[in-house]
């Protein structure tokens, strides 16, 4: 397959069908690029540095997107048990005044997911409590809700992964503001490069395996934590890319010389079923149709997905 199978650039409603891009649907008033991990997409440094002092909650969305306009349209289609050991008695709980026992606050379980509410957009620091490096808005730069990762959490602030921060930098949010909605999912994805072989994790238990191609020599698929960003229709953007396309928040940082497209890595479909199970894609992530489209319906915005050599 050539490199052109796995890269994609809209330019726009007058785009021409080069070898490397595709005329833009007449529907997509806005531009942007795409590429493959599974797909390669054009990010960079925000317009602006919002200031730290920025209300949260307050403002139009912004996305750091170095100056290209939004793509409009995104498809979004598509106990434990056991016997009781020998251990120490459990004491009740103290009850209070009014004669109830307290209730005791029950972490949810799985990962926590953080929307950014409608209208709404809060900053991005890179670090809790220190100064803001952009803002995030209730859109994506695809159209779909904006809906963040939480990886950790520390005094009052949410780590999440987010396009808008490099590969293994989290972006800081406070986990009170008005502008957030909090979620969970028990859905995750790994991605094994060393087996070329993804699975679908429901809690700990594997839901479903498939096989992938994974980035060839000189541009390898990149390690790490990541997270769905949008659920794209394929064809919107080339037929290489097959049925559909889920979008990752992680860049490809060893691109092909002179390669035309972005950096956004993302798990397709594709037009060419025998490379996959190979090393041949610019980092994209690539399996067959009837598999992306099961993880497309599956999956929410926000699952997180860990690739691992």
């Amino acid at each position: 397959m050539t490199q052109s199978a796995d890269a994609l650039k809209v330019a726009g409603p007058a785009a021409d069908v080069d070898g490397m891009g595709i005329r833009c649907p007449a529907r997509h008033r806005r531009s942007g690029s795409l590429a493959a991990l599974a797909v390669v997409v054009a990010f960079g440094a925000a317009n602006g540095t919002p200031s730290a002092a920025a209300p949260e909650g307050i403002g139009p969305p912004v996305m750091a997107t170095n100056g290209i306009p939004p793509l409009v349209r995104s498809a979004a289609t598509l106990a434990d048990g056991g016997p009781a050991s020998a251990g120490p008695t459990e004491q009740p709980a103290t009850r209070s005044a009014a004669g109830e026992r307290p209730r005791k606050s029950r972490r949810p379980t799985g990962t926590r997911l953080a929307s950014v509410r409608s209208g709404q957009s809060l900053p991005l620091r890179a670090r809790p409590g220190g100064p803001s490096v952009t803002r995030v808005g209730a859109r994506t730069e695809f159209g779909s809700d904006s809906v963040l990762s939480v990886v950790e959490e520390r005094d009052g602030w949410l780590g999440v992964t987010t396009a808008e921060r490099p590969n293994g930098r989290l972006g800081w949010v406070r986990r009170r503001s008005d502008a957030l909605k909090l979620d969970t999912t028990d859905y995750s994805i790994t991605v094994d490069l060393s087996r070329r072989k993804t699975e679908l994790l429901r809690g700990d238990r594997v839901v479903r395996r498939l096989p992938v191609a994974i980035g060839r020599q000189g541009s390898p698929t990149p390690t790490g934590r990541f997270a769905i960003t949008d659920k794209l229709d394929g064809p919107d953007y080339s037929p290489y890319f097959g049925c559909c396309i889920l979008a990752l928040s992680g860049k490809q940082p060893k691109l092909p010389a002179g390669w035309p497209g972005g950096d956004r890595l993302a798990i397709h479909g594709t037009s060419s079923p025998d490379t996959i199970g190979t090393a041949a894609s610019a980092g994209c992530l690539r399996a067959e149709d009837a598999e992306v489209r099961a993880l497309m319906s599956r999956v929410p915005l926000g699952t997180p997905v860990h690739v691992q050599k």
